[in-house]
């Protein structure tokens, strides 16, 4: 039977049992140094606190909430997800911090997922896919929730920020396909509700002059296949389109060939957030990947530091990279 105490690992570290409660327990900011001094201690010693005695002292239920209210099979199918999660995991093991991941079906399921929380079955929560006007910030605050959201939210707000420049892909990708002599570019976005598929589709407008050549899809690969279709009906067509995810944007390269286009000869193609498989497609794909790992790390960081009481702040992760690959290479097509 282990008959450590926390005595023992507090000698063995250097530290006081109070500063070893602190750094298992989350219950007020210690250095890194001082935390990974005292991990390493009681991983030596073979020491494993209870976790029902460790909620019980700081009154929390060492858990973190993400609640995602969108069609599982969507989540199932987009790559952002599991990196993400793999990313907030990576720092709540650090304090053996549970996360409690929620599918929920609608607004009311989201809702009642969050009051949940503010009664006690999660100290905070990560918010994603922000939309332009989201009710679930003034929700959170209503509730006194410790939040971090994900995304580049611009409205009101007193909660921590993880933000990215979802508009700068676009704008690069925009200059090299022009450079390469395109001028009827094309963009599928996401769900323009969603704060970084209108980030995207702005810096698409902005960049292009018009809408002309914008059409919005639901990230699935049935939408990206049909808004593809409505482009090519065009006369004339697009020489290349842009996708707000590589789900789209293969479903879209699947349905061109269909018609007899040879992509990039006759179209260029370009996704988002770089699918494992993306770089092994024939032609391989263009794509901008996201590094959702990151924000899940910082999400994950921010939040902890909120939890514990400390002031709202933005950490701006500059992850997003834009590989070039087959799917985009050579000059424009004339067209038909």
């Amino acid at each position: 039977m282990n008959r450590t105490t926390i005595a023992d690992v507090a000698r063995e570290a250097g530290v006081t049992k109070a500063t070893v409660s602190h750094a298992l327990s989350g219950n007020r900011p210690i250095s890194e140094e001082t935390r990974a001094r005292v991990l390493a201690a009681a991983e030596r010693l073979d020491w494993i606190p209870s976790q029902s005695a460790r909620s019980l002292a700081t009154r929390r239920a060492n858990a973190v909430g993400v609640v995602l209210a969108r069609d599982p099979d969507v989540i199932a199918n987009d790559s952002f997800f599991p990196a993400f999660i793999a990313g907030v995991e990576s720092v709540l093991v650090e304090t053996e911090t549970a996360l409690l991941l929620q599918v929920v079906p609608d607004r009311a399921g989201e809702e009642r997922a969050y009051r949940s929380m503010s009664r006690g079955r999660a100290d905070g929560a990560i918010l994603l896919d922000l939309h332009v006007d989201d009710w679930r910030v003034s929700l959170l605050d209503d509730l006194g929730v410790p939040t971090v959201i994900v995304g580049a939210y611009d409205q009101e707000h007193d909660f921590s920020v993880v933000r990215t420049d979802d508009g700068e892909p676009i704008r690069e990708l925009i200059a090299k396909l022009r450079a390469d002599g395109h001028r009827r570019i094309a963009h599928v976005s996401g769900p323009l509700d969603y704060v970084h598929s209108r980030a995207r589709a702005d810096a698409y407008v902005e960049a292009i002059g018009d809408a002309a050549l914008l059409r919005e899809s639901d990230f699935t690969a049935g939408s990206g296949r049909d808004r593809t279709a409505e482009l090519l009906a065009l006369s004339p067509r697009p020489t290349a389109i842009l996708y707000s995810n590589d789900t789209t944007a293969i479903a879209g390269l699947s349905y061109a060939r269909s018609q007899g286009l040879v992509v990039p000869d006759d179209l260029a193609v370009a996704g988002f957030d770089d699918d494992h498989l993306s770089a092994h497609l024939s032609p391989s794909l263009t794509s901008v990947s996201s590094d959702p790992a990151a924000r899940g790390r910082a999400a994950a960081r921010l939040l902890r530091a909120a939890i514990l009481g400390a002031e709202p702040r933005t950490e701006l992760i500059d992850c997003n990279i834009v590989h070039f690959r087959e799917s985009t290479s050579g000059p424009a097509s004339a067209g038909p």
